[in-house]
């Protein structure tokens, strides 16, 4: 596996900051492309629990609201430094992400 799809859930606001430091470490490449991104608006659901520092939100009440999913390709050995960096420019406490392998080098895709 040379590629995984980085699914990281988040403000708006941080989705620029997120894409542009992630960018300088070789993620969200597509062949030629940099900056190579997609991000949709979700509706989610989250309870912070006692002894958690929410972004949004008041301990043990169930919150809803709007925030972004973003997606990103991110080589396998970026992988490490992409949560660093993830982890230093998100908000949130605990930020919702997936790391998903992808199979597109056995298929010939870029």
């Amino acid at each position: 596996m040379k590629q995984v799809k980085l699914e990281i859930y988040t403000p708006k606001d941080y989705i620029q900051p997120l894409i542009l430091a992630l960018s300088q470490i070789g993620a969200c490449n597509v062949g030629a492309y940099s900056h190579v991104s997609s991000y949709s608006e979700v509706s989610g659901t989250w309870k912070p629990e006692v002894g958690s520092h929410p972004f949004q939100g008041k301990i043990d009440e169930l919150c809803c609201g709007q925030e972004y999913r973003l997606e990103v390709r991110c080589p396998f050995n970026c992988v490490e430094e992409a949560l660093k960096i993830i982890k230093e420019i998100h908000p949130y406490e605990e930020p919702l992400i997936n790391v998903i392998p992808l199979l597109n080098d056995l298929f010939g895709i870029h």
